[in-house]
């Protein structure tokens, strides 16, 4: 925290190639720091971090408005079409250490397609990377951002409508991190307001979560 009337907020975005990662990652930031676009390859390949500008009227704190700073991590799609599962869980390792190893992660948000079943077993990758780089309380730190969202909704699909529709995959990792989800649109450019619900649920996750972190590493 930078100062008594700022706050950040630190996440990390993971998933599968084509999922919408960096897209999302934009949307958080209301910016176009990352790459994103269709491709027969999985278009990340390094970590990177982007910074929002200062967000008002979000926050309030000891009774008065704070501002808000959202700081996003990029990263490479798990599995990837050019690196390993060991390439991959090793960058992201450093890359949080470095950007994140002062003041902590907030959040991780692993990124699904709403306009896609999950299947069994599809997810299990990135799972599988989420707990080895948070650890055993990764459910609490964990959410998940369902991406084209508006496909969906051009189909018919309510937010209720599509979870009484949705695969047991799908409901049971839901479940597993404790119902924290959020639907996002994939428009070229999320407006303010729609950003502003989207930021105002994940600050409730982490205010749910008292504003722990994860991976904070004190100076020497």
């Amino acid at each position: 925290m930078a100062d008594s009337n700022e706050m950040t907020i630190n996440l990390v975005v993971l998933g599968k190639s084509q999922t919408g990662k960096s897209a999302a990652g934009n949307s958080l930031l209301g910016s176009s720091d990352f790459e994103s676009r269709l491709s027969p390859s999985s278009v990340t390949t390094s970590c990177s971090l982007g910074r929002s500008g200062r967000i008002l009227g979000l926050i309030r704190r000891n009774g008065c408005e704070s501002a808000l700073r959202v700081q996003v991590l990029d990263t490479p799609s798990c599995p990837h079409s050019a690196l390993s599962k060991e390439q991959v869980r090793d960058t992201l390792r450093a890359a949080l250490a470095q950007h994140f190893g002062e003041e902590g992660l907030h959040l991780a948000l692993l990124v699904l397609r709403a306009d896609l079943p999950l299947c069994p077993g599809e997810s299990n990758d990135t799972v599988q990377l989420i707990q080895e780089l948070l650890g055993p309380t990764w459910k609490n730190f964990t959410a998940v951002l369902l991406t084209h969202a508006d496909k969906a909704e051009e189909a018919g699909y309510s937010e209720e409508t599509y979870l009484h529709s949705a695969s047991s995959t799908l409901l049971s990792l839901l479940n597993s991190v404790q119902h924290k989800y959020i639907f996002l649109d994939n428009h070229n450019s999320i407006i303010k307001e729609e950003r502003n619900v989207v930021l105002r649920k994940l600050l409730n996750f982490i205010q749910k979560n008292n504003y722990q972190v994860l991976l904070k590493h004190s100076k020497e």
